[in-house]
């Protein structure tokens, strides 16, 4: 099982390319699943969870083409439109086909999503808006069943929280739907407005994509399209957060930068420069000892759950108490134990974690939980004094496209071991 071995104390100088956005392949990829012509997707990070929704496809029936960071999906012939439990049981966003595969072929049987450690997502809120659609589910021995052999009908569909997959998934069913749909308490995620551009090249109807309202008319087919993938925004995010940290002049290259506001905000707020050097390109470097500062994850355009980590990581060397509080997922501060072995002052109450800045952090052997856990358990590393050892890093594996190469690149003295 592979490891990070980190030496902590090097200043971050140079510039890093940002890969496309995992979270908006993957759903990418599962709309290829909407029309039986090719569809091709540049821009693919070549991560773990985007190899596990390859795989999928292929086991529903499609061929891929695979060509230098492109991918061409050919969906003739789904035969088998599941997804089985050996495939996604690392995954959290297996549901994704669900909606596709029923719109498409009037059935479908999908593993429960698998994946980090970080709490439920609620399929339940995908589930009550494919039987809005017309579809009839049924949940057993692990699988959610749906089939609408009649075809899906348009619908008003009220999710009763915002959520992103759920949107994604109810868009990719309501395109294919007899009539009108409207979905109300839409997430705005940059990767929901990025799959209904998609959607809309490979012929779709829709509107208000970034909005609370998102409209669709459905048509009979889609036909095939180009597309190329949005920036990560986590990524960016990550590296902007690597930047501060270790006193670095960091650029954060092939990124969007609007993307980033809630964060750029915050870390302006602690005392880091944050300026955008030219278009698409965000630098960052900070002078001593930066300053606490409260966060709130939020959906977007709020301060991203998926960041969490990270900037946790940061205030541990903050000067003052920060306030870190999660209203996304019930179980994200498994990384506040981990970053404790490490020097860090951290008190979780609830939904809440308490950072009181220490001088510094030591380097220390820890334990990888979840995806996000793995970046800032990395990041504190990179700040430690001595030699960290970060376990388990194939959660990292799934949404980081070669991290530690990119880090060493730009001065961190880090390599992967077995």
């Amino acid at each position: 099982m592979d490891k990070f071995r980190i030496q902590g104390g090097r200043p971050l100088e140079g510039e890093i390319a940002i890969s496309g956005a995992k979270n908006s392949a993957l759903p990418a990829l599962a709309a290829c699943l909407l029309t039986s012509d090719p569809v091709k997707l540049t821009r693919i990070p070549p991560v773990r969870d985007i190899r596990t929704m390859e795989q999928l496809l292929e086991h529903a029936g499609a061929s891929i083409a695979r060509d230098a960071g492109s991918m061409t999906v050919q969906a003739g012939k789904l035969d088998r439109p599941e997804a089985p439990y050996e495939l996604v049981k690392t995954m959290r966003a297996s549901s994704l086909v669900l909606g596709p595969l029923v719109a498409r072929t009037g059935r479908a049987r999908v593993s429960m999503p698998g994946g980090c450690a970080i709490g439920a997502r609620p399929i339940n809120l995908h589930v009550s808006a494919l039987e809005q659609l017309g579809a009839t589910i049924r949940q057993s021995h692990g699988y959610v069943e749906a089939e609408a052999p009649d075809g899906l009908k348009g619908t008003l569909v009220q999710f009763d929280r915002i959520t992103v997959t759920g949107t994604e998934d109810v868009l990719m069913a309501a395109v294919l739907a007899q009539g009108e749909t409207v979905i109300h308490n839409a997430a705005r995620e940059p990767e929901v407005q990025d799959l209904a551009v998609l959607l809309n090249k490979m012929g779709a109807r829709i509107e208000g994509a970034g909005s609370s309202t998102i409209r669709v008319h459905g048509v009979g087919r889609l036909h095939g399209a180009e597309h190329t993938i949005i920036a990560d925004r986590i990524e960016a995010g990550t590296f902007l957060i690597a930047g501060a940290m270790t006193h670095g002049d960091l650029v954060i290259a092939d990124c969007v930068p609007e993307h980033l506001d809630a964060l750029v905000s915050k870390l302006k707020q602690a005392g880091a420069e944050v300026r955008q050097v030219r278009p698409g390109a965000l630098g960052v470097r900070s002078k001593g000892r930066w300053r606490a500062a409260d966060i709130t994850t939020e959906e977007y355009p709020g301060f991203a759950t998926d960041l969490q980590a990270q900037y946790l990581a940061m205030m541990t060397l903050a000067e003052g108490i920060s306030f870190v509080t999660e209203t996304i997922f019930e179980n994200r501060f498994m990384h506040t134990q981990e970053l404790a072995r490490m020097g860090a002052n951290i008190r979780v109450e609830g939904r809440q974690a308490i950072v009181a800045g220490v001088r510094e952090l030591t380097g220390a052997q820890v334990l990888a939980s979840d995806l996000r856990a793995s970046a800032s358990l990395v990041l504190a590393g990179l700040v430690a004094q001595g030699e960290t050892i970060v376990d388990r890093v194939y959660h990292i594996d799934r949404g980081y496209e070669k991290i530690e190469e990119k880090l060493a690149r730009v001065g961190a003295r880090i390599e992967r071991v077995s």
